[in-house]
């Protein structure tokens, strides 16, 4: 019996911080961390400041939660298990689909915008949002490429820097025309050509050049 209450106050422990992290997350990303406070937050979800308090400790680590979370559930580590039955184009395309559906989302999007704006003012927070984003989603994929490296005869020396050219060239100047509002995000076809581009570029460049049919061979001398 003690259990089954343990466990349902842990649930709803759970549910409570979930309900304040949406709250905070419309809050920031409206009003940008400065101009944000946690009053706007009560108003949407309720309780005391107190509350809030007891589950982040305060307004810096109440947004640091918002920075590391939305990535990290977005972005999940690769298995090692799936990789090893894939080759390097399917691994790379599933790679590339599912990064640019999350950077092009809009809670993803709207994250970015508030890091930009306030990432020289709060580094530490800058450093969270790029530890839990982009640079735990490239070095997932460089592990993936140094562990098949054999299997997938790649040829690079650094395989990280490899894995964060691969995704660079998924952002490309689409992210930024998308962030800058010059554009909207792109459709599903055309998703689909940037992965497909950028995948048939990457595998040509980490491979050994293939050399041509007859290269090497004696031949008789010209006369």
């Amino acid at each position: 019996m003690a259990e089954t209450r343990k466990a349902g106050r842990s649930r709803r422990q759970d549910e409570r911080r979930e309900k304040i992290l949406q709250a905070a997350t419309e809050v920031f990303f409206k009003s940008g961390f400065a101009g944000a406070s946690i009053d706007e937050v009560i108003a949407k979800v309720g309780g005391s400041k107190r509350t809030i308090y007891d589950y982040f400790g305060n307004k810096e680590a109440l947004f640091a939660a918002i920075v590391k979370e939305i990535p990290a559930r977005a972005l999940p580590p690769l298995d090692a298990e799936e990789i090893s039955t894939q080759d390097l184009e399917t691994m790379l395309h599933e790679v590339g689909r599912r990064y640019l559906d999350v950077i092009m989302s809009p809670p993803a999007l709207a994250l970015y915008r508030t890091m930009v704006a306030e990432g020289l003012r709060f580094p530490e927070l800058a450093k969270a949002f790029f530890e839990s984003g982009p640079g735990r989603a490239s070095a997932s994929l460089g592990a993936a490429l140094k562990q098949r490296r054999a299997a997938w005869r790649i040829a690079v020396d650094d395989c990280d820097r490899a894995a964060e050219q691969f995704l660079g060239m998924i952002r490309d100047d689409l992210h930024l025309r998308v962030v800058l509002g010059l554009r909207k995000p792109p459709g599903p076809k055309e998703a689909e050509r940037t992965v497909a581009q950028a995948v048939a570029i990457f595998v040509r460049g980490c491979r050994p050049a293939e050399r041509p049919a007859g290269r090497g061979r004696n031949r008789s001398p010209s006369v």
